[in-house]
């Protein structure tokens, strides 16, 4: 631990305000945990439970779904009562607000409700920026800080299940699809929130859905599907990149576990960082979909995930909700990490990258 605590001293990682304690293996492991929870007002249980959790340094993080939202007031309320429980390393409190089908938050509870991505494609880029930016700040307003997107995969696929059916891609040319996405990206960082390119490493031309299993898109997924992420990581418009779960042969064709993207040294690793460069926080798509829970328990799906280069572990806990899943997942990492120094090592690249991001959006001095 001790190493660890000068690693993080030489990097700057220190967090002002923070215990001193903080460098500690478990309060690194705590920030790569992000959870779904049950309730819709502040003193229900399950908003308890992972406030006690981000106080208690277990979790960093936290992600909202249609059953946490009863009133703009209530979320409002439980947003300033996470942020409170450990102030001076707040939680990234996020959400999928894309627009169109896939949101959060609804004009049944008083949102301004935005079209989908094909929809806003079809608009002028002026337009496009102005949707995204009341977006943006209507979202800021209730306290989120991340917003799960923009989707920057090609819609390849016509008969596409997840991405094309609800027209959740902005077209099949790169450079259209970068352009709208880039405005997405700048107009949430304009209102002091960071987003998510998805889904690494591209999705549109799938025929299945992850949500449901083992996804294969082997002689399907093409190169060009990596070009907004290297155009947008050039650009420094990448602040997470989130993996989904996707096996290809063509590009992992010595993986005899037929491991998906999200769980995949060869992508993360290989692509994503060496490849195309990034060194922001890669974040998964939910560890809970079909295409994880049906081949791995969560121990080894926490363990291959941070081995193979993920930085923050995002489980939405609806395939069997338990309160506790977010300490669980934590003991599963300080486990690890006590028993494992290079496992112990990855959780501090990982905190690392996650630390910078807080510090860059202004949630930590």
């Amino acid at each position: 631990m001790r190493i660890l605590a000068s690693l993080c001293l030489i990097l700057g990682l220190i967090v002002p305000g923070e215990p001193a304690s903080a460098q500690s293996l478990e309060d690194m492991a705590g920030q790569m945990v992000m959870v779904g929870f049950r309730g819709s007002s502040p003193d229900a249980a399950g908003v308890r439970a992972v406030r006690e959790q981000i106080a208690r340094g277990e979790i960093g993080g936290v992600t909202f779904l249609r059953i946490n939202v009863d009133s703009l007031a209530a979320v409002s309320g439980i947003n300033r009562s996470l942020i409170a429980a450990r102030p001076w390393l707040p939680p990234f409190i996020a959400l999928d607000q894309e627009g169109g089908q896939i949101e959060r938050l609804t004009a049944a509870v008083g949102f301004d409700e935005i079209p989908s991505a094909r929809a806003v494609a079809a608009q002028t880029p002026d337009r496009a920026r102005a949707i995204y930016a009341g977006l943006a700040g209507d979202l800021a307003r209730l306290g989120f800080n991340v917003n799960l997107g923009p989707v920057v995969d090609l819609d390849i696929n016509p008969d596409n299940p997840i991405i094309a059916r609800y027209e959740r891609a902005y077209g099949t040319d790169p450079v259209q699809v970068t352009a709208l996405a880039s405005a997405f990206v700048e107009a949430h960082r304009g209102a002091g929130m960071a987003t998510a390119l998805k889904h690494f490493p591209g999705h549109g031309s799938s025929a299945a859905d992850t949500h449901e299993g083992f996804v294969d898109v082997t002689g399907m997924w093409q190169p060009v599907e990596l070009e907004p992420y290297r155009d947008m990581i050039d650009a420094d418009l990448a602040d997470m990149v989130m993996v989904a779960h996707l096996y290809n042969a063509d590009v992992q064709g010595n993986d005899a576990r037929q491991l998906p993207s999200s769980l995949s040294r060869t992508w993360i690793e290989g692509v994503l960082r060496d490849e195309l460069g990034f060194a922001g926080v890669a974040i998964s798509d939910d560890l809970e979909m079909g295409a994880i829970r049906s081949r791995f328990d969560l121990h080894d799906t926490v363990v291959v995930a941070v081995e193979a280069g993920m930085d923050v572990l995002l489980f939405s806990n609806t395939a069997a909700y338990d309160r506790a899943l977010g300490s669980e997942i934590h003991q599963i990492l300080v486990d690890e990490g006590r028993a494992n120094p290079e496992f112990a090592d990855r959780i501090a690249q990982s905190y690392g990258r996650i630390l910078a991001l807080k510090r860059k959006m202004g949630m930590i001095p």
